[in-house]
């Protein structure tokens, strides 16, 4: 499609409809709305890709403060003065600007911001539910063109989903096919020989939460059955997202899986959970507010929500994967779920798919195992996949090139997939994640077993914080390390045996599992250490 004359293509605005959606009727052009626009950065270091992250230990890294950040990545005044003015001329009010974290905030009527943004706005039924969307490309004047990185809020769509499944015959819940013993996280924090003597104080971990919510007395039943402190929980509202919790089977399982896991392998680590709508723009804008938050400043960001790359659009992947650069540059490890419906991550085309937030190369992509005890040591560790539906995530992504730090792997391919082209792959690390073996938690006033790479998440933001407390700088991103001086060291549990679908494990790195599960005390001393000198 072409842009009207004066006018241009938003880079990756392009959307098409939700399968099997129908148009039902135009929205009505006064009801009122909020986008988000998003700006470029002003003066970004020459090299954001992964490779500026070197493979050095912590302690031997330059971090930026969040102040420093804005200084050199923040939008530039003119870009900002320049939509404000765009806004004036389509009748459009700025509801807030903020120069750090690269956004304009516009409100007015639907047919105004359509005309701004040439599109038309419908109401559309799917299978999936009522949203309200568009098709094809977003347009702006050419002037704008090189400052508009994306437009999000037009579009309200459902964008992710929560990585977690209960274990037993809840409604909507996956029934395990083989059940076996459950764990609390503490338990599973020994298995996994998390660092003795740390418990997370002076961290802080974030949360990303798009629905649902917490209830204070299950978390004092929690946490007092399990001997630990009750945690003290921050929230944060996003696009008028906030703590709603509803029922055991809904989003609140996802949050309080979140809250308990990473609270009690971290106890005396500070908990904000960043509550948004499940949208594009709610998503991008509660992950933007957590890298940027002055106030509660995380150095762990946990992310338990997503989807398949191919339900995004080019703009927002890109627009995510630059929140993760910045999170980089901060000294914040971003650690998200890598998904639940193995290799074809729920899409029904026979073809395998990488799910997105866990695709980007800034992120901790966290994949699945099932595990055993013997004893107080681990028994047997595999891939976890429990049939359709019910199998840890992991693959090769479509839209991101292989980054630096994987390009001395051998990534595979699919057999589906016999033409794609090499990209990112995923997971870089795993954890336990099957209901069969799944986590102890309380929703909603139940004692229930959810798994999912959903805890597999916050586990590892845990231990992150845990890490955090004991280095003199924070871990921020791991990636560069795992795949360079800690690689080949026995510094996690490799997992050689299963499959998610279309790729096995196998020794070293694999797109079911990736380098493996935690040798926590192992990891922190590597990582305290500068890694050894290689060969020339």
């Amino acid at each position: 499609m072409q842009a009207p004359q004066n006018r241009t293509i938003v880079r990756g605005s392009e959307r098409t409809a939700l399968p099997q959606a129908r148009a039902v009727r135009p929205i009505a052009p006064d009801e009122p709305l909020e986008v988000t626009v998003r700006l470029r950065p002003q003066g970004a270091p020459a090299d954001l890709s992964p490779s500026a992250f070197a493979d050095q230990a912590p302690a031997a890294r330059t971090y930026l403060t969040r102040t420093e950040l804005a200084a050199q990545m923040g939008a530039a005044p003119q870009d900002v003065a320049a939509v404000t003015a765009f806004a004036a001329a389509h009748g459009l009010a700025v509801v807030r600007a903020d120069a750090a974290q690269c956004y304009v905030v516009l409100a007015g009527p639907a047919g105004a911001l359509s005309t701004a943004f040439g599109t038309e706005l419908h109401q559309y039924e799917s299978p999936a539910g009522r949203y309200r969307g568009r098709t094809g490309p977003l347009t702006v004047p050419k002037a704008l063109g090189d400052i508009v990185a994306g437009v999000f809020g037009l579009d309200d769509r459902p964008q992710a989903r929560a990585h977690f499944q209960v274990r037993g015959p809840a409604a909507g819940a996956v029934v395990a096919r083989v059940a076996g013993p459950s764990f609390t996280p503490p338990a599973l924090a020994k298995l996994y020989n998390f660092p003795a003597g740390l418990d997370g104080h002076g961290q802080c971990i974030g949360l990303i939460e798009l629905g649902g919510g917490f209830r204070p007395d299950d978390l004092t039943a929690y946490f007092t059955r399990l001997k630990l402190p009750v945690p003290a929980v921050a929230t944060v509202g996003v696009d008028g997202g906030s703590n709603q919790p509803t029922t055991a089977q809904g989003a609140d399982g996802e949050v309080m899986l979140d809250i308990e896991v990473a609270a009690a392998v971290a106890p005396g680590a500070r908990l904000v959970v960043y509550f948004a709508p499940n949208t594009t723009q709610g998503f991008l804008d509660a992950v933007t507010a957590a890298v940027h938050d002055q106030v509660n400043q995380p150095t762990v960001i946990s992310i338990s929500w997503g989807g398949p790359e191919n339900t995004w659009t080019t703009g927002a992947l890109d627009q995510f994967n630059q929140a993760f650069q910045a999170a980089a540059l901060l000294g914040i490890t971003v650690c998200c779920a890598a998904g639940d419906n193995g290799s074809g991550d729920g899409v029904a085309d026979g073809q395998p798919h990488a799910d997105f937030p866990a695709s980007s190369p800034f992120a901790l992509a966290c994949g699945g195992t099932r595990l055993t005890a013997a004893g107080a040591k681990i028994g047997s560790e595999v891939v976890w996949n429990a049939g359709p539906g019910s199998a840890t995530g992991g693959g090769i992504s479509a839209h991101f090139p292989v980054p630096a730090y994987q390009k001395t792997l051998k990534l595979p391919i699919a057999a589906q997939a016999k033409a794609a082209q090499p990209g990112r792959g995923l997971p870089d690390v795993a954890g336990n994640a099957d209901p069969a073996s799944g986590y102890e938690v309380r929703v909603d006033g139940q004692d229930l077993v959810i798994g999912g790479t959903s805890a597999v998440a916050p586990l590892w933001a845990g231990l992150v914080a845990l890490f955090n407390q004991k280095l003199a700088k924070p871990a921020g991103f791991l990636n560069p390390l795992l795949y360079g001086s800690l690689a080949g060291r026995g510094l996690l549990h490799d997992i050689t045996s299963g499959t998610n679908g279309a790729y096995a494990a196998r020794a070293g790195w694999d797109a079911c599992t990736g380098w493996g599960s935690p040798n926590g005390a192992a990891l922190l001393g590597a990582l305290a250490a500068a890694p050894p000198t290689k060969p020339a």
